[in-house]
């Protein structure tokens, strides 16, 4: 064992260490006396009994005898003298085939191994100078295999579109996720502090469209990851920016047409929204058609509630630095409107009211009743919670505004669903509310709302006259057909014979 050879190699340290006591001074007769027994001996004694000359040991040797090595195939020592001969060093161990899913594998290997990884990650940190490219090529080659490996399939493919934001669709990570968040600082690391020129000859387009199909991967804390390490490249890579865009697009596109099957459609669009604030304004045309094509029918999917949140984020950003961008947006949300399902429709009556805050005021004349009148609909939905949230939109100042501007003709489409809720909404609460809305309408314009009042009022009397009408016209049609049946088909008269 090491300990005990170690402690015996000190004790003797200490014994050589140790000086005899000084002799009192000889005289010249007893040196030379001395000097003449010693030559003596010396000749007497045989060439076999002769002793050779022992090699001085100091604490430098003891201890590189003790100095302990990795357990890799290599035998590599752990501690270089220079730091990129380190990172080399820890690079090759690293770069070893265990998979962590390997059954085979011990524990005591894998944490070794996560060890080392984290070692790496510590020098790659605490490096103030660009990584050489002699350390960069092996160190990419060893990160590609951990990142590009085939994912798993989807645990709940069918409920992954219902599940709330605060719920994982995975329950147990996967065992690799230990590591993996490991190998992704590192890359990040990496990209932070080498050169873009340097390092685009190993983060190539297949790279990078590699690391974009991880965002596939079910594991949320992957992807936030990821997330991180795509956004860093796209902001330091200014030359690669288009592919990344387009290379971007193109899974958005295919999800919104295509499959409707991606689990990392938010953290693209996170990523989006942060490229988005950074656009000049005038917006390019490049950009305002990603707005047209990719980013409104995104509205349009059945896992909306997964990513609203960052769409919306998204599309303000456009309508924010281009007003005259938000009649092109409300009327794509409009064309896009859900039919049966209640949480879509929630989330699509606050993103517009947030987005009349950011229209130009030119627009509000054009958008008042198309928008007033999705509102009422809502407005008598049997879903309470679209109901209430549809008449809570009445509180915001900047919307009562925009239905101000146009309301000759929004005044009969508002009084008419406010009094077919008064009259037939089961809920008690829609009713309250409703009642107090219709008090706010009526303090705007009492005349106004009187004269729509009187005018639906007068179109339902007319409706009902009509429907009378129609039920008398089917009767008197039933009348003649059966007039008719009977002059064409006489009953015929039965005779008696006697």
């Amino acid at each position: 064992m090491k300990i005990p050879r170690l402690s015996i190699s000190l004790a003797l340290v200490r014994d050589m260490s140790k000086t005899p006591p000084k002799s009192p001074a000889k005289t010249h007769k007893q040196k030379a006396g001395a000097q003449q027994s010693t030559m003596s001996s010396q000749r007497n004694q045989s060439p076999t009994t002769l002793t050779p000359k022992k090699n001085s040991i100091t604490l430098q040797n003891l201890f590189e005898q003790e100095k302990p090595t990795l357990p890799g195939s290599n035998g590599i020592v752990s501690s270089p003298n220079s730091g990129n001969e380190e990172i080399l060093c820890v690079v090759s161990y690293c770069s070893s085939g265990l998979t962590f899913t390997d059954t085979s594998e011990s524990p005591s290997q894998q944490d070794f191994k996560r060890l080392q990884l984290s070692k790496l990650l510590a020098i790659i940190k605490s490096s103030k100078k660009p990584l050489p490219e002699k350390v960069l090529e092996p160190l990419v080659s060893m990160i590609s295999p951990y990142l590009f490996r085939p994912l798993p399939p989807p645990a709940n493919p069918s409920d992954v579109a219902d599940l709330p934001d605060d719920e994982d669709p995975i329950s147990t990570f996967s065992p690799i996720r230990s590591h993996l968040q490991i190998v992704y600082e590192i890359l990040l690391g990496v990209v932070m502090i080498t050169d873009p020129n340097v390092l685009k000859e190993y983060i190539d387009h297949p790279f990078l469209l590699r690391l974009l199909a991880l965002f596939q991967s079910e594991d949320r804390r992957e992807r936030e990851s990821l997330k991180n390490v795509y956004h860093k490249i796209y902001s330091k890579f200014t030359c690669e920016r288009s592919f990344m865009r387009k290379s971007m697009n193109d899974v958005l596109l295919n999800y919104a047409v295509e499959t409707e099957k991606h689990a990392g459609i938010a953290e693209l669009l996170e990523i989006w929204g942060t490229i988005i604030n950074g656009f000049t304004v005038p917006l390019k045309e490049e950009h305002k058609l990603f707005l047209m094509r990719v980013l409104i029918p995104l509205h349009k999917t059945k896992g909306l509630q997964m990513y609203h949140r960052q769409l919306a984020y998204c599309v303000s950003q456009f309508v924010q630095k281009e007003p005259m961008l938000g009649g092109i947006v409300v009327r794509g949300i409009l064309r896009y409107w859900p039919v049966t399902n209640c949480h879509k429709e929630v989330l699509l009556i606050g993103q517009l009211e947030d987005l009349v805050e950011n229209l130009d005021p030119d627009h509000y004349r054009k958008l008042a009743l198309p928008l007033c009148t999705q509102i009422t609909k809502c407005i008598n939905s049997w879903n309470s919670q679209v109901a209430e949230r549809a008449l809570y939109v009445w509180n915001n100042e900047q919307f009562v505004r925009m239905a101000s501007t146009a309301m000759v003709e929004v005044f009969p489409v508002i009084v008419q669903g406010m009094e077919k809720n008064l009259q037939w909404h089961w809920s008690k609460s829609v009713r309250q509310l409703t009642e107090s809305v219709k008090l706010m309408l009526e303090d705007m314009d009492p005349v106004l709302y009187s004269k729509a009042l009187q005018d639906m009022k007068a179109r339902e009397s007319a409706a009902r006259q009509e429907d009378l009408k129609r039920k008398q016209r089917w009767q008197t049609i039933d009348e003649m057909a059966a007039t008719k049946t009977q002059f064409l088909n006489p009953p015929h008269s039965i005779r008696v014979s006697h």
